[in-house]
């Protein structure tokens, strides 16, 4: 079979073309973009015409792809961990839906926080919503379990989570394709009320699915996802979960490893492996890469006197992402640490790209509210969120996507004016067009800045669902049309934008200011190519 030399992202995305995907539903974010973007240029998906235009936000992605299970297709929805907080609420029901056609749902975590809010544990999300899960330890087996975990969700018609973390999304390995299926007919469920969550109807779907946890199990029993390594050294056994077998095997080159080891890929937990492992052994180290889920659930079903080391008990640190020298650390081996980086070497803090068309706004809006007293400005999440440092200074907060305009409206409502909001052309059809409504329902005296630079660019520079209807929708809420601004964020017209600003925070409503140019590297990447095709 074809082997193809491929990031844990594209892994997936082959993997789900392979095994007859019909349509991939996502927004962008990092360390899961990659995994559209293949499908988006792929022939094959090109060939069987697989939908995969991205999604407004998370959730309507989720709901897509669960009309597109309805329908009896394979889809696949992708999102980093926080993009599962926005999908929670059909996530969740669509464990008591059930699937039709087989449905993955990717969530790309991000241990250390390397480009998100927080380091959250999305396995968390698949305990809770009685939903298997499936954890990779390789960009082969990320590809094995695509394909597998279509056949589960068609087995058992219930969606399938597929938790993976950054270190596995952006590396690369050698990958074997199996043989490609075809994409599934249309087919309605046999039973047309399966998705109408009624409490009649969820209450007797919610009862098979507690039925079906026994199944999970015995499934994860015998898959071969999870295996069980013997060892003579019964003095500790090793529990490893998804990536982090690979900073165990890195301790021992030769991989004689002289524990007992059980490798998790499949959830629920396999209990009779983790038992017979809890029985050989005196004690148990949990290597998790993320929360201590299983070293939590460990100490709720085995014995009180067996000693649990990880992340609980300080053996592994309880935040950031696993590294081998932590992992040898735990074992009591040598540390692995490489030589201390040169003092010559000067860290880089991350700064708006020089040109960026944010800087222009942010120099505008500081001069604007020189004589405001600081913390006044709430932003959002995406490249402008940088103004937060030096030189600029010019925000106060990155929550979530879109509450920056919520917070505004709260802090308004507090009687903290002028209240400013911060928020990016994608992150507002995102999820701040809902906080929008509320303002101008509240008739809130707050200043919405949209920074317009006609991408999604802090993740490769995706299509905006904004191009082109950002005055529209503005509109179409309620804004006043004579408080709807369009600047250019440009040296030359730094005078007439700073008055429209100053004009704008003294009224007591919603006014709204788009600054409008595109993003620096948009142009240089449209450039480059204009001159390429020549």
């Amino acid at each position: 079979m074809q082997k193809l030399l491929l990031l844990g992202d594209e892994a997936i995305a082959q993997g789900a073309l392979d095994a007859g995907l019909s349509g991939i539903y996502a927004y962008p974010g990092t360390p899961s973009t990659e995994i559209t973007e293949f499908v988006q240029k792929s022939k094959q998906a090109e060939k069987n015409n697989v939908h995969s235009t991205w999604s407004a936000n998370e959730k309507t992605a989720m709901e897509a792809s669960l009309g597109m299970s309805y329908s009896g297709k394979r889809a696949m929805v992708c999102m980093k961990h926080v993009g599962l907080n926005v999908a929670a609420d059909p996530f969740i029901n669509s464990a008591i839906t059930g699937a039709n056609g087989g449905i993955i749902v990717v969530a790309a975590d991000d241990p250390s926080m390397h480009s998100s809010q927080n380091e959250q544990d999305s396995r968390f999300f698949g305990k809770f919503s009685m939903i298997p899960v499936l954890e990779p330890s390789s960009q082969q087996e990320a590809y094995d379990m695509v394909y597998y975990g279509f056949d589960f969700s068609e087995k058992y018609k219930i969606p399938v989570l597929l938790r993976i973390t950054t270190r596995l999304a952006h590396s690369r390995s050698g990958v074997v394709r199996k043989d490609p299926r075809k994409q599934n007919e249309v087919q309605l469920p046999s039973d047309l009320r399966q998705f109408v969550l009624l409490p009649a109807i969820a209450r007797k779907r919610y009862r098979n699915l507690l039925n079906d946890q026994a199944l999970f199990e015995k499934e994860a029993e015998t898959s071969g996802f999870n295996q069980y390594i013997d060892g003579v050294d019964k003095s500790m056994g090793i529990i490893v979960c998804g990536i982090a077998i690979n900073y165990l095997l890195e301790n021992y080159p030769n991989r004689n490893i002289p524990y007992p080891v059980l490798k998790i890929g499949q959830y629920p937990l396999p209990h009779n492996l983790v038992e017979k492992i809890a029985n050989e052994c005196e004690s148990l180290l949990v290597v998790e890469d993320g929360y201590p889920l299983v070293e939590e659930m460990l100490k709720g079903f085995l014995p009180g006197g067996l000693k649990i080391k990880g992340r609980l008990d300080g053996t592994i640190p309880r935040d950031g992402e696993l590294t081998p020298n932590i992992l040898a650390t735990a074992l009591g081996m040598k540390e692995t640490k490489g030589l201390a980086v040169p003092g010559l070497m000067v860290g880089r803090p991350p700064s708006l790209c020089n040109g960026c068309p944010h800087i222009d706004s942010y120099k505008a809006l500081n001069e604007a509210m020189a004589t405001v007293p600081k913390g006044h400005v709430f932003s959002d999440i995406g490249c402008y969120t940088l103004g937060a440092l030096k030189p600029y200074e010019a925000i106060n907060s990155c929550v979530d996507m879109g509450a920056s305009i919520t917070m505004a409206k709260g802090a308004a409502d507090a009687g903290l004016t002028p209240a400013v909001a911060v928020i990016g052309d994608s992150t507002f059809t995102h999820s701040g067009m809902t906080g929008l409504l509320d303002a101008v329902n509240d008739k809130s005296p707050i200043t919405i800045f949209i920074l317009d630079n006609d991408t999604t660019a802090m993740t490769g520079g995706q299509d905006s669902p904004a191009n082109g209807r950002l005055e529209d929708i503005c509109k179409g809420i309620g804004v006043e049309p004579t408080h709807l601004h369009i600047l250019r964020p440009l040296k030359k017209y730094h005078e007439e934008n700073v008055s429209i600003i100053k004009q704008e925070l003294a009224y007591q409503g919603v006014s709204v200011i788009i600054p409008r140019r595109e993003c620096i590297v948009s142009v240089d990447k449209r450039m480059r190519e204009k001159f390429k095709n020549k």
